[in-house]
């Protein structure tokens, strides 16, 4: 008998495989060398497809380029909700310093006396009462810009399927979670500083206790503080991170959201640490870039004006115009990469690629 048999009455041959139908309706997937395609994480191993991008990001899991290039993407698209939010609430706080400046009668020079070599009661009285206007105002910007951080989460998932919110829509849209952001980031805020006067507490108690040398306390306190760095920096990541933008695009509270926003950052912790580091790096470099030449202008003001001058309402001035200027470009860009990191971590662990796709209208609802 030959070998070969004859295949039985209606048997067809195999299909071939085919992608699966999500691969199908984003078009073909690209070649495995294709740079920056490290494979989706719904099929291990496998090319990424190629991605709509129907907004402000690709809507596929997020590389770096595509976080801070999406941040700015987000700006552009929405200045008025961002960059417009933060100069107006900036502004807005900036304004009591220089209020209580000028109600208080406290706007001379600090030139020392050139008998005495050493300033005034009446100049060093002034100059609590500025850096007092100055801190309380820097408390009423710090809430401004939480609530704008809120509205630019709302503003970057819109911006993620390629609509503009507004600013009065995106403050429309945090309505029912203001007041749970505030008490959010008080309560956060609040941890971390019980956190570190229990750390000090126990050093102290080490020292009197124990009559600790000098050597002992100084290997002591870095152990202590090492320590502190540690345990801040996995609760930056873990939690601090994602917490505004999970509170504010999903139906949880206070508690749900950073239990949320733990889950998300579950074995990503190195990654997210790069990237926010890298973030905080630009923020923080940028910053002082943009708040130098006011500082020092008004240093100058400050130190050559006499007490009958206005130097020290000028030094406030300046310092308030640097101020929103600087909150004005980095609070919207921080608050965007805040709020992509949590699209990118829903994207790799639930798929929210495709419930954007379906927002955007690319794929039926």
């Amino acid at each position: 008998m030959s070998g070969v048999q004859p295949p039985p009455p209606g048997w067809q041959p195999p299909e071939s495989e085919t992608p699966p139908q999500r691969w199908q309706q984003w078009g073909p997937p690209p070649n495995s060398a294709t740079p920056g395609y490290p494979g989706h994480p719904g099929y291990p191993g496998v090319p990424l497809p190629v991605a709509h991008k129907p907004g402000a990001i690709p809507l596929r899991p997020l590389v770096l380029s595509d976080i801070f290039d999406g941040a700015f993407r987000i700006i552009r698209y929405n200045p008025r909700a961002t960059i417009g939010a933060a100069v107006l609430v900036s502004a807005v706080a900036m304004i009591l310093p220089i209020a209580v400046g000028l109600a208080s009668g406290s706007t001379g020079g600090l030139a020392p006396d050139p008998d005495t070599g050493s300033l005034s009661d009446s100049q060093i009285a002034s100059v609590l009462v500025g850096l007092g206007g100055l801190l309380a105002g820097a408390q009423l910007q710090s809430i401004g810009l939480l609530f704008v951080s809120g509205m630019i989460a709302h503003v970057s998932s819109a911006a993620a399927v390629g609509r503009r919110l507004s600013m009065a829509e995106a403050w429309a849209a945090t309505r029912g979670k203001r007041w749970r952001l505030l008490g959010m980031s008080f309560m956060l805020g609040l941890g971390v500083v019980v956190v570190i006067g229990v750390a000090v507490g126990v050093l102290v108690v080490f020292a009197v206790a124990f009559h600790a040398s000098l050597g002992s306390v100084v290997v002591a306190s870095l152990m202590v503080a090492a320590v502190l760095v540690v345990a801040y920096l996995l609760f930056w990541v873990r939690m601090r991170a994602l917490a505004v933008p999970t509170l504010m695009l999903e139906p949880v509270g206070v508690f749900g959201a950073l239990g949320r926003a733990v889950r998300l950052t579950r074995q990503q912790f190195w990654r997210l640490l790069g990237l926010l580091l890298l973030m905080a790096l630009v923020v923080g470099v940028a910053g002082s870039i943009l708040r130098l030449p006011f500082s020092i202008a008004g240093q100058l003001f400050l130190t050559q004006s006499t007490d009958s001058g206005y130097g020290l309402l000028i030094y406030l001035v300046l310092t308030a115009v640097g101020t929103v200027i600087s909150a004005a470009v980095l609070q919207p860009f921080s608050a965007a990469v805040s709020a992509l990191l949590y699209i990118d971590q829903r994207i790799r662990k639930e798929a929210y690629d495709v419930e954007l796709l379906g927002r955007a209208g690319i794929l039926p609802t």
